[in-house]
This record gives C-alpha cells, structure tokens and sequence, in this order.
C-alpha cells in the first residue's frame, strides 16, 4: 500500500490545533489515579469531552464483582464507532485514561496541565491521554476530510492499563463488544513499536515461626530465609545479560524486587516476610519457562526450617507481530518518516502494554503515538511527566494519514 500525502488533513488539523490542547489538558486536569482505581468518575469526564467533539460514546461498565477481584473500585470503558462503508476493515485504536500517582518531585502542578516552553506538564500526559486526543482528533480529521470510503475505526477508551489490562481491551474483546481487524495501540515516542516484552510478577512469602528477641533461637526467622532467597536470586540476576533479544529497543530481561514486607515488632523473631519481583519477558522466551525456572530457583534457596510459598500475580505475553499486521507498520513509518522529518523504523520496547490483549485475541496491532523522541524525555511514571505539543500534533497527523491509507 503507498502512502498518501493528503493536504486536506494537514489543513484541518492546524485548524483544530488549540482545540486538541484544550481537549488533552482537560483529560490531564481529571485525575484518574491507579492505584486506588476509581475509574468510572474519570471514563465519564472522558465521554462528556468526547461528546463535545460530535462523537456518540458507548460506555461499557465491568461489574463490580470483577472489578474488586482486580483491586480496583470501578470502572467503565468507553467506545466510539464511526463506518466509513460496508466493506473494508475496522481499526480499534486503544489508549488508556488510568494514570500511576503522581509521587513526589514535580516542579510543575501533577494535574495542572501547564505549558511550558512547548511542553505539556501534568501525569497522564504522555502515558496516555495524550494518544486518546490523537486518536480522537485524527478520526476528526478523516470524517472532515472525506477521504475515508471503506471500513470502520473505533475508539477504545480504556482504564486499566496500569493494573494489567485485563477490565479493560481484554473485556472488550472477550464480551464481543468489538471485533476489530486490526488496531493502533498507544505509544510513547517517535518508535513504531511492533514488540514488546512480557512480564511475569511473582509473590513470594516466606513463613517461619515467631519467638521472644531474647531467645531468637527458639524461633524461626522468616527474613533470615528470605535473605537467602533474595541472595540467590541477585546472584542469578546478571547471568540475564546473556539472553538479549535480538530485535532492536527489547535489551535483555530484568529482575526486581519492588516490594518487601514482614515482621511483627522490633522485638519479636518474623514468622513471615512477603516480596514481590517483576521478571521481564524477551519475545524469544516462553512465560512458562521462565516461570518455572524462577520457582525453582527460589525452591532450591529455601533453608533454615522456613517453608515457602508462590502466587502468581501477572503473567502478561510479550508482543511479537501477527500475520496481517505488515502493511500498517509500514504505513505508520513511512507516513511517521515524512512528517517527523526523520527516518522512523519498526522496533521494540523493553516493557510491556495492552497490545498483547489484541494480538491473544488474534488482532495484529502496532504501537504509535504522541510523545518525544524516547520514553525517558517523556518522563514517563516519574516526576514531571511532559509532551511536546508539536509532537502530539504531528503524531495526529501521522495516524490520520495511516488510517486515510487503509480506508480509501
């Protein structure tokens, strides 16, 4: 398929430039936090504002019962469907409206949405709100331009992302709210991101049995085990670095240990210490593999009278490109190339997204969106997370060029 240079979107979309900054900040002022998950107050926010653009949003809420098995408190999903004509295929694209919390460290207010030098400050801004006003305002610049004659798009709306996915693209797929041929998802950068990897988090809980500090021996000391654990696996850790994946932006896989807790008082011998870790996934390996060999890992360290039990947590498939999805990326660098000025190749990205939730369900999807040059000048999950508003521009641009491509 041969990329097309449409002067009609260009001009549309400059026209509309102060109404999609206007569309993002007001997403960045409504804070959606997740963790504590409250997400349906943010998804209706997010539906009035698409609303007010001349969409009709449906809105899909996920029962409570599988939203609290989740750890979250609600939430609702959102979509947007626009047919261009009765053939041709229908194109999902996916962003999230749920944010990490903002932390500390920000020099500018977390949902204040200001600008500065060119920049958009505010959590949520690059990861993903930014990617919802794109996808919204590049499906305005295809219904303006009328260059979009076959098939249909659809804006999915999600607010999960940040716990996993899986109330979110997996709800929509698996109720058989859409079937979508193809889809975009999300994106953090100047990349076309066609791979990505999986992650596997494990909850580790080490049980011994309490005793007097003064007597310490007529106990069992549950993070006297759990250290040795720990010290198997960062003494495994770096044999990781021989596993690089061979497709370029992956890097090898990672271990960490992001969260510990135990014990009862300073004075009492802990009969439990519970950590998490986060195993990062390459495409080339399989989940059920490395699964297996970190339990047996932590199985084989266990000593000193403690027992030891594993729960899986998150078990998420890395991202590898489907059958079907060739043309799209191509079109999304080739059109990314031209108007970001610079050469745009396919790749891949170190963590992991919704994206894997389509392609399991057989969707070939790629990854492309607002952002800077790298996910790291996005600040992303950190202190002064930012977009460059030129960029959200031209990001829009590129999709609604992409989507004119497909649906002509």
């Amino acid at each position: 398929m041969t990329p097309t240079a449409r002067p009609g979107i260009r001009a549309f979309l400059d026209s509309v430039q102060d109404r999609e900054t206007s569309f993002l900040a007001a997403l960045v002022r409504t804070p959606s936090d997740n963790p504590p998950g409250d997400c349906a107050p943010p998804a209706e926010r997010t539906a009035a504002l698409l609303a007010d653009l001349g969409f009709v949003v449906e809105r899909h809420p996920v029962p409570a019962d599988r939203v609290r098995a989740h750890g979250m408190r609600s939430v609702t999903n959102l979509v947007v469907r626009r047919r261009f004509g009765a053939d041709g295929p229908v194109i999902a694209l996916n962003a999230h409206g749920d944010v990490v919390p903002p932390g500390e460290g920000w020099t500018a207010d977390p949902y204040g949405a200001e600008i500065r030098d060119g920049w958009m400050y505010g959590r949520g801004a690059a990861v993903s709100k930014s990617d919802i006003a794109t996808y919204a305002f590049a499906l305005l610049a295809l219904e303006q331009s009328g260059t979009a004659t076959h098939g249909a798009v659809e804006l999915h709306v999600t607010f999960d992302e940040e716990t996993g996915g899986e109330l979110g693209p997996r709800f929509l797929l698996e109720q058989g709210i859409s079937k979508p041929d193809l889809a975009i998802g999300a994106g953090f950068s100047y990349a076309v991101v066609e791979a990505h990897n999986g992650c596997l988090h494990l909850e580790v809980e080490v049980t011994g049995r309490s005793a007097h500090a003064a007597k310490p021996w007529t106990g069992i000391d549950a993070l006297e085990g759990a250290t040795r654990i720990l010290a198997a696996l960062y003494a495994w850790r770096p044999s990781l670095a021989a596993r690089e994946s061979a497709i370029p932006g992956i890097g090898a896989p990672q271990l960490t240990v992001g969260l510990i807790s135990g014990g009862v008082n300073t004075n009492v011998v802990p009969d439990r210490v519970t950590f998490r870790l986060d195993r990062r996934i390459v495409p080339e390996e399989a989940p059920e593999t490395v699964e297996a060999e970190l339990r047996a890992l932590i199985e084989g360290a266990v000593a000193g009278g403690v027992t030891v039990a594993l729960r899986r947590i998150l078990l998420a498939t890395p991202l590898t490109p489907l059958p079907g999805g060739a043309a799209l990326t191509e079109l999304l660098c080739a059109h990314a190339s031209r108007v970001m000025g610079e050469k745009i190749r396919p790749g891949g990205v170190p963590l992991y997204t919704d994206a894997r939730h389509y392609a399991a369900a057989g969707v070939p999807i790629v990854l492309y969106g607002a952002g800077p040059r790298s996910i790291e000048a996005a600040n992303a999950h950190r202190a002064d997370e930012r977009v460059p508003l030129a960029d959200l521009f031209k990001a829009t641009e590129v999709v609604a060029l992409t989507l004119a491509d497909v649906l002509a």
